[in-house]
């Protein structure tokens, strides 16, 4: 076969993809998707192997398949770090989050935390967080898209990676509009099943080119990495000085707690009936997840044994090209009918990656803002005119205006009526388009970036903003409005403020903006900083709040949470 042939299969069977993709969408469209719990959650409907499937196709990102076999295939042992810590999120998750976001919430984050709160602020504040860390996140996958399709059309820059952005972005948004929750399930669940039969594949036959020794396959990754045995030892990445040491302990904390506090992991609790199935479908998704990041791991140091890590960062500086390289290499070369198919088999996997993540972040993005932002600011204008009909009343009037804001469901769990839900539904799908746009302007800034480190700051927001509030408000009786409000934002803005003067953004070659230099923050990634920065803010602001928290509502939330009563 010739050269262009391998891009050729590739594309035809990424289209395939995408066409049965489509078809998923079109047929779940036909079914009633105007209820907020249809669109948002697909109905509960979902078993606990089917939804731990989705999680896994949710979480194994192109972070995961390109970005972390990269970073092995460069850094050697300081790479493998990442897989380490995206897999040790997940205890955190089952033993801490899973069930009790499943019976406190009913679409979004920001369900649990406002559960015992001052509904509207607390709702901006949460949405708000959920919004960026989704945006951030999704641009780490268009990043990936980019750069795979660079590969596959012969070039690293150009038009092609541009309209690669594009075009994923549009199908995200198609997915999410036309399908929902349901169509975006069952787009994960094909996901990933293709992605663990295509890693297992590859993992299967750079074991066979070593015949299954691994202390050979080492040696041989160290020795063509141009590091020797340093590359096989802490420190390559990550153990050049202190301030490389202590990135290094940023990225384990963003890492090993940001899982617990990304908006579209935790939206795919509320897609089972129970909090048992919650449960289950975490304990599925770890296994898989377990068993794809040891498959990552060999793939990693075999690209780097195979190829040479040289030849990894020509292709790619960032190594998000390692895997479609060692794909086309262990079939046989460029040329060859084995490499050609391996290649377009891998590229294409890749590229279903990629689309399913980025549907299932845009869901739970649209969601935030249409279930958190929008029907916050229509409920306190709801309020507000409950208010000045109530001063209209005068003292002889049949309720108070506290009686009435209750009933408008300023407070609690009000019900809302299915034409709210249905405005509801209307906006997110208005708002992942919005959401798509912003991804796509970012994702053409960020190109250089590697996908993994770029997924390493998302992580870094959602555990300084989201997890603080999340748990506050799950385990402390004593926890308040302006607790919750203080720790997101105490824990978002610094995070925020901590990246843009980072050298991730300006005064390195690989910033953002390399010809100019204003960075104060000497760390890559912020959650050092930021994330117990979000965690004392909390305290703060609850310890020194004139109102104290409602031990009513916090207990009727922990019987909740731990006995699922009352639960949607």
């Amino acid at each position: 076969m010739t050269v262009g042939d391998h891009q050729i299969l590739a594309l035809v069977l990424f289209s395939a993809f995408v066409a049965v993709t489509l078809g998923i969408t079109t047929w779940v469209g036909r079914r009633r998707q105007g209820s907020a719990e249809e669109f948002y959650a697909g109905g509960r409907l979902f078993s606990p192997l089917e939804n731990g499937f989705a999680i896994a196709g949710d979480y194994l990102s192109a972070a995961s398949f390109l970005g972390i076999c990269g970073l092995i295939a460069l850094f050697g042992y300081d790479g493998l770090l990442y897989a380490v810590g995206f897999l040790v999120a997940w205890l955190l998750v089952l033993f801490l989050v899973a069930e009790l976001v499943r019976n406190c919430g009913r679409f979004t984050l920001a369900d649990v935390v406002a559960a015992r709160m001052r509904v509207p602020p607390v709702r901006v504040a949460a949405g708000a967080a959920s919004v960026t860390v989704s945006v951030l996140y999704l641009v780490a996958q268009m990043v990936g898209a980019g750069s795979l399709v660079g590969l596959l059309l012969g070039g690293s820059d150009g038009p092609a990676r541009t309209w690669a952005v594009i075009g994923v972005g549009a199908l995200m948004v198609v997915y999410v509009a036309c399908g929902g929750m349901r169509a975006t399930t069952w787009i994960q669940v094909v996901k990933a099943v293709l992605l663990m039969g295509g890693a297992g594949a590859l993992t299967v036959l750079v074991l066979l080119r070593f015949h299954g020794d691994l202390n050979a396959l080492l040696h041989t990754a160290a020795a063509r990495s141009g590091h020797g045995g340093a590359f096989l030892a802490p420190g390559l990445r990550y153990g050049g000085d202190w301030t490389a040491r202590l990135d290094f302990i940023s990225l384990g904390l963003a890492l090993v707690l940001g899982t617990a506090g990304l908006p579209h992991i935790l939206s795919r609790f509320y897609t089972v009936p129970t909090a048992r199935a919650a449960r289950r479908s975490a304990v599925w998704a770890i296994g898989l997840i377990g068993g794809f990041y040891l498959m990552t791991i060999v793939l990693g140091f075999g690209a780097a044994a195979v190829l040479g890590s040289d030849a990894v960062r020509a292709a790619n500086a960032a190594g998000n090209t390692a895997v479609p390289l060692l794909a086309l290499e262990l079939g046989g070369g460029t040329g060859s009918t084995g490499g050609t198919v391996l290649f377009a088999v891998v590229a294409a996997v890749a590229f279903a990656t990629i689309l399913a993540v980025v549907a299932g972040i845009t869901l739970a993005s649209s969601a935030s803002v249409a279930h958190d932002l929008y029907a916050s600011l229509r409920r306190v204008r709801r309020a507000h005119g409950i208010e000045r009909r109530g001063r209209r009343t005068g003292p002889g009037g049949r309720r108070t205006v506290p009686a009435q804001r209750r009933a408008a469901g300023e407070r609690g769990h009000g019900r809302v009526p299915d034409g709210a839900r249905r405005d509801e539904v209307a906006v997110a799908r208005l708002a992942a388009v919005g959401v798509g746009g912003l991804a796509i302007g970012l994702a053409l800034l960020a190109r250089d970036l590697n996908v993994a480190f770029l997924v390493g700051l998302a992580f870094a927001v959602a555990a300084s903003a989201n997890l603080p509030a999340l748990l506050y408000a799950l385990f402390w009786s004593r926890f308040t409005t302006r607790g919750a409000l203080w720790a997101v934002y105490g824990g978002l803005l610094p995070a925020l403020v901590l990246v843009v003067f980072s050298p991730v953004v300006s005064g390195t070659p690989e910033a953002l903006f390399p010809t100019v230099d204003f960075h104060l923050f000497p760390l890559q990634n912020p959650g050092l900083v930021s994330i117990p920065l979000g965690f004392f803010m909390g305290w703060l602001g609850t310890v020194t709040s004139r109102h104290r928290a409602d031990e009513a509502r916090y207990a009727e939330t922990e019987v909740r949470a731990l006995t699922g009563a009352g639960a949607v």
